[in-house]
This record gives C-alpha cells, sequence and structure tokens, in this order.
C-alpha cells in the first residue's frame, strides 16, 4: 500500500487553479479535493504533480492527499492546522516570504549554536520559526506566496544522517567524498530538507516558488569557462550533474509552473507516459548541461497586481574564454534568447514587478567595484599573469554575481530604466528586485540619470540565509564592503582596469542584516513594504524578532 514520503507541497495558486506536489512509495493514484493523477517513476521514485480546476476565485479550501482512496495527509495527530489551497482574487493584497540558502540541520546542539560557539553551529532556521509562528496565527495573516531564492538543498554539506547513508553505501576516499553523488542521493538531500514536520506543513499550505543556485549542484558552478572545463574533466561530475538537473526539474522545476504552462510541457507528457523516465531525464540532463540554447528556468507568475519574474543566474550562463575574443559578447548571466524573453514577460500591465534572481543584482557597493574589477583582470586587463591569479580570486571570493557579468549588468541596469521610464508599456509603481545568496540582507534604492523620464519607484531587497548564517569575522568584512572606504577602494580598482563605473547608482538604505532570517513584502494597492524577521532562541522553540520594516513605495 503506497505512503507519502514527501510533500504534499503546494506549489502554485491562480484564481481557479492549483497544483499540489507529492513523492509516494509506490505507483498509484493521488486524489486532492476530489481531482486524482497517476503518479509517474524515475529510477524506483514515484512522483505526481495534481492540478486542481473549478476553484472559486479568493476561496480558502481545507484538503487532504489520498493514495489509491486512502487518507495518507494530513498525519494524524498533527500539531498544525489543516493544509489549504487559498486562491487569488483580483485586487487582493498580498504578502510574499522570501529568502535563501538553508542547510538541513537538526533542531539541537550543536546544530543551534553560532558558528562562533561551535563549527557546527548555524542557529535556528528562520522557515522554521516562521511555520512555528503561523501555527498560532489565523490564516488571513499567514504569508500568500513563498520565494526561495537558491541553495534549497546544499550537495556538498550534507546532513549528519546524509552523510551517514553515503557512507553505508560507498566509498567516501573517491571524489566526490562525502558530497551527493547521483539522483538516488540528490532525493536523500530533499527529504532531508522537506521532511522537518514544521517545515513540511508550511510547503503543504504556502505556494512555493523556487529557483536553483550554485549548492543546488557545486560550490562555484559555473562561475567562469575555465571552471567549466576542469569541472568536466572529473569522471565523477557527469553523474553529479545529471542527477542534479534530473532531481531539481522533478522536485523545484515543474513546481514553478502554472497549470497551463504544465499542459503544454511535452517533456512532462513524456515523463509521464514512460515505464521509468529515468533514461529520458538522463538525456534531458546531459543537453542541457551542453548546451545553454534550448533550455530555460526562468518564468513568470502573475500574483494579483504582483508579477514576479524569476530569472535563472545560474545554469544559464554564456560562459566562453574571452581573453582573445574582446569584440564579441562571449560571457553574459543568461543569453539573448532569454534577454528577449524576459523584454516580453516585463510587458503588460500591473501595479508591481518584481524581478527575483538568486544573485543580487545590486550588490554591497564595494562588493560591486571589486566584482567588476575582477572580471577586468580576468579579461587580462593588467595581462596573463594577473589573469591568472584574478581566477584564483574570482574562485577564492566567489566573484560571480550581475557585478562579475558587467555586459549583462549593464543590460539589466537599462531594462530597467526603460520599464521605469514606460517605454515597455505603462510604468508600474514599483520595480523590486529581490535576491538572495550573500548571506545577510539589505535594502537599497535604485536612481537612474537625470532626464531618463524614470516614473517607477526603483528598488531592491535582499534576503540570506534561512539557515547558514555567518561567523564574526565574515560578518565584519561585509561591514566594511558597505562602508565609504570600500567604495574608494572599489573605485580605484575600477579605475586602475579601466573599467567605467555603472551607469545607475544606489544606496542602502537598511542593512546589512545578519542573523537566519526571512523577509515578507506586502502589497497593499499601490503601497509596498517590506518586513525583515530574524530568528532568536525563545523560552522551547526559536522565535522571529523584527529588525527591518520600510515603506518602498
Amino acid at each position: 500500500m503506497a505512503e507519502l514520503v514527501l510533500g504534499p507541497l503546494h506549489r502554485w495558486a491562480g484564481e481557479t487553479e492549483a497544483t499540489v506536489w507529492v513523492e509516494t512509495s509506490d505507483p498509484c493514484e493521488v486524489t486532492v479535493l476530489g481531482q486524482s493523477d497517476r503518479t509517474f517513476t524515475v529510477e524506483g521514485h514515484h512522483y505526481a504533480l495534481v492540478i486542481i480546476t473549478g476553484l472559486e476565485p479568493g476561496r480558502t479550501y481545507e484538503y487532504d492527499v489520498q493514495l489509491d482512496g486512502e487518507r495518507r495527509w494530513p498525519e494524524p495527530g498533527s500539531p498544525f492546522p489543516p493544509s489549504v489551497i487559498r486562491t487569488v482574487r483580483p485586487g487582493q493584497d498580498i504578502d510574499i516570504a522570501f529568502g535563501s540558502c538553508r542547510v538541513a540541520l537538526p533542531h539541537e546542539p550543536p546544530y543551534t549554536l553560532s558558528p562562533d560557539e561551535d563549527e557546527c553551529g548555524k542557529e535556528w532556521d528562520a522557515l522554521y520559526a516562521l511555520a512555528l509562528r503561523m501555527r498560532g496565527e489565523p490564516p488571513e495573516r499567514w504569508p500568500d506566496r513563498l520565494v526561495m531564492l537558491g541553495d534549497q538543498v546544499y550537495v556538498d554539506e550534507g546532513s549528519p544522517g546524509v552523510r551517514e547513508r553515503i557512507r553505508r553505501r560507498r566509498d567516501t576516499s573517491q571524489p566526490p567524498g562525502l558530497g551527493v553523488k547521483d539522483f538516488e542521493e540528490y532525493t536523500w538531500v530533499y527529504h532531508e530538507s522537506w521532511r522537518e514536520p514544521a517545515l513540511r506543513w508550511l510547503l503543504s499550505t504556502v505556494p512555493s516558488a523556487m529557483i536553483w543556485d550554485d549548492h543546488d549542484m557545486h560550490d562555484d558552478w559555473n562561475i567562469s569557462a575555465q571552471w567549466v572545463r576542469e569541472i568536466r574533466r572529473e569522471t565523477w561530475w557527469h553523474e553529479r550533474v545529471e542527477g542534479g538537473i534530473a532531481s531539481y526539474w522533478i522536485y523545484q522545476h515543474i513546481g514553478n509552473l502554472a497549470a497551463h504552462e504544465l499542459r503544454e510541457l511535452e517533456l512532462l507528457e513524456q515523463v509521464r507516459a514512460a515505464d521509468d523516465a529515468g533514461p529520458l531525464l538522463r538525456e534531458f540532463a546531459r543537453t542541457a548541461d551542453q548546451q545553454v540554447e534550448g533550455t530555460r528556468w526562468s518564468y513568470r507568475r502573475d500574483i494579483g497586481p504582483v508579477r514576479l519574474i524569476v530569472v535563472d543566474s545560474r545554469a544559464g550562463r554564456v560562459l566562453e574564454d574571452t581573453r582573445h575574443v574582446h569584440h564579441e559578447h562571449k560571457r553574459a548571466m543568461i543569453d539573448d534568447h532569454e534577454w528577449e524573453w524576459l523584454e516580453e514577460q516585463c510587458s503588460g500591465d500591473f501595479d508591481h514587478l518584481l524581478l527575483a534572481s538568486s544573485l543580487p543584482i545590486l550588490m554591497l557597493p564595494g562588493l560591486h567595484d571589486l566584482e567588476a574589477w575582477n572580471e577586468a583582470v580576468c579579461d587580462g586587463a593588467w595581462g596573463p599573469a594577473a589573469a591568472r591569479w584574478g581566477e584564483k580570486l574570482r574562485r577564492g571570493l566567489d566573484l560571480e554575481h550581475w557585478a562579475a557579468f558587467q555586459d549583462s549588468f549593464k543590460r539589466m541596469a537599462k531594462l530597467l530604466e526603460d520599464l521605469a521610464a514606460g517605454r515597455h508599456g505603462t510604468a508600474p509603481a514599483t520595480i523590486c528586485l529581490l535576491g538572495g545568496d550573500v548571506h545577510h540582507a539589505f535594502l537599497a534604492e535604485v536612481a537612474f540619470r537625470r532626464g531618463s523620464g524614470v516614473q517607477s519607484r526603483v528598488v531592491q531587497a535582499v534576503c540570506s540565509p534561512f539557515r547558514n548564517n555567518l561567523d564574526r569575522r565574515e560578518r565584519a568584512v561585509l561591514r566594511f564592503a558597505a562602508s565609504r572606504a570600500a567604495r574608494g577602494i572599489g573605485r580605484g580598482l575600477l579605475a586602475s582596469a579601466g573599467c567605467p563605473g555603472p551607469d545607475i547608482r544606489w544606496r542602502v538604505t537598511d542593512g546589512p542584516y545578519f542573523d537566519n532570517q526571512v523577509a515578507t513584502l506586502r502589497v497593499r494597492g499601490p503601497h509596498l513594504e517590506v518586513d525583515i524577521d530574524k530568528t532568536i532562541a525563545g523560552d522551547e522553540d526559536p522565535e522571529l524578532e523584527r529588525v527591518c520594516r520600510r515603506r518602498l513605495s
């Protein structure tokens, strides 16, 4: 008899349709709110993504999950309220929780200690604390969406349970050691990340949108063309990348899509029709890894008056050696076809545009200048010897954000100006950039050149980590990066490499904030505000404490 292995995850909700994702122990029929779908199979694992239709706008539906007619969710004796699906009502207020970077570790010492107290310490999980807070609140105060901006799983920093399973399965003296090797081990880290009861309930109730980042695949994933050439010479990497892309498609990507997009997804139909879709997804993964064009992981969601566009800033990179082809565009965050798609999605009638990327588009000013300078050095601005040194520095300091892809950064800055000036249709009230990755949170306000015609308020909100906070030394480095002294040093470095400064300006209005934290955007008609809440230890369980509230428009 089939059991529920993972989920349910409530992934998407529109005005009249919604989706719920599950993993089961055996092939079966999955039923949610009276509507059913058969599982599909991938290498001994069984999944379903149920599309629920015929719902009414602005309604809340309690639901359970049945497998072959037997109720398997909610679990008996659960301390949490019933799982619900809440459909969208046009013009409604929207609360969107967001953040990134969550390691899955037990909620007990030493893991709940700070990294300064114990090398294993990561303190309390912000999503765990959010779920506990929601348990005591009425549903109207719950977030309407959860946007998870990368590093949902850490394939090189597995939990103690995952590492023990890996030791029992294979020889960890051989690469990749205790890191995830293949599809089977990827399923273990997803289970470990999403099976904790509080988080499981949270994900069953709040629709989630996700995008990957480097730790979902490998630290430094796609940081440069040289890194790609080196990693592809590693024999173990090919199993890792096939398993990583195939599992991402199953556990994260398909749930990002709206119901009408799922109906048009040819690969999903092929997967559902196969006896075992493992070979099919492996072939898809190999192609996606080798060819950037033709695979798009970015997506769009419309939520009442809000348009959310999530941009893949990791897998879709164009990476070729630029030192001998300065006259050509060979290094980009996304390719030209995806730029065209992005510009198309930014046109329409909406009050607020959210452009989300796992990597912040705007860094702390000192870090932005450092990354732009480093790209120029790697391209030969200081000569071949310095270029080799620059590559080492790039990897050692993770200099890989939009600032380190200057052509793409300038293209994004121009797009933001055009959107805010109404050159792609009616200018929205706000354009808000969302980011994660950097293990701190901050808010920034963007300014454009005089005479640009900008009408929209353009801001950025960055929140990271959910659970992977920094130690005292790392925090000190980032505080310096936010200082005027760091900006002066950065400008000097740019000038030394012949790099012009950015065409737009931004100033940090709040932060940087550290600790494990979660942010919430609150949309109220034409107005937009953001809260940042950090975790603190309560009497028994963690709590959330507000560190920032800012009206953005």
